[in-house]
């Protein structure tokens, strides 16, 4: 039984094409892809199929949530209180979390200094698109293969708010980060 918040009625969907096998990986005993598509409904977003074009997307009016399946331990809450910001402010609200490795710069094939990671983040789940934004973009699913790119594209054409994403929301890239998130949310028996 989905959790209540008052949340608008919007649209969400699970982006899974075009990255590999991870989708399919297990956390606590579930598909990524299972998990995200749990916590996308969980938050009262209704799921769409990923086969819906994106003028279906458009004549609905709704606003869009983008859940990247990567990202499939994102709390519902979390999920909905970024679409409500979204629509309260019709802003493109887009997750992220802070960069904690160190980044250094490659000039002329050398490694040169090391950038501030205050000034970095990584994009995770979800980007929220208000109706106008949906309304105004021609996405396909080659798009939303890469959050970052699509968060560029975002940020040079609407007002875009980057809201910091708790840690389960972390993006995994392999199966060693699947386990680092399996434990960082397993609930202890107490």
């Amino acid at each position: 039984m989905p959790m209540e918040y008052d949340v608008p009625d919007a649209l969400g969907i699970v982006l899974v094409d075009d990255r590999g096998s991870l989708p399919f990986a297990l956390i606590h005993g579930e598909a990524l892809v299972a998990a995200a598509a749990w916590s996308l409904g969980e938050s009262g977003i209704t799921p769409v199929d990923l086969g819906t074009r994106w003028a279906g997307l458009v004549d609905s009016g709704e606003p869009v949530v983008l859940h990247d399946v990567l990202c499939p331990m994102t709390p519902p809450s979390f999920l909905a209180e970024c679409l409500v910001d979204a629509v309260e402010h019709q802003h493109v609200v887009i997750g992220v979390r802070p960069v904690s490795d160190t980044v250094k710069q490659v000039v002329d094939g050398f490694v040169g200094a090391t950038l501030d990671r205050d000034d970095l983040v990584r994009i995770c789940s979800p980007i929220v698109l208000p109706p106008a934004v949906v309304a105004g973009l021609d996405l396909g699913p080659e798009d939303l293969a890469d959050l970052a790119s699509l968060a560029a594209v975002l940020r040079d054409r609407y007002p875009v708010r980057l809201r910091e994403a708790p840690p389960e929301a972390r993006r995994v890239d392999s199966p060693d980060d699947v386990a680092v998130l399996e434990a960082l949310t397993a609930v202890s028996e107490g």
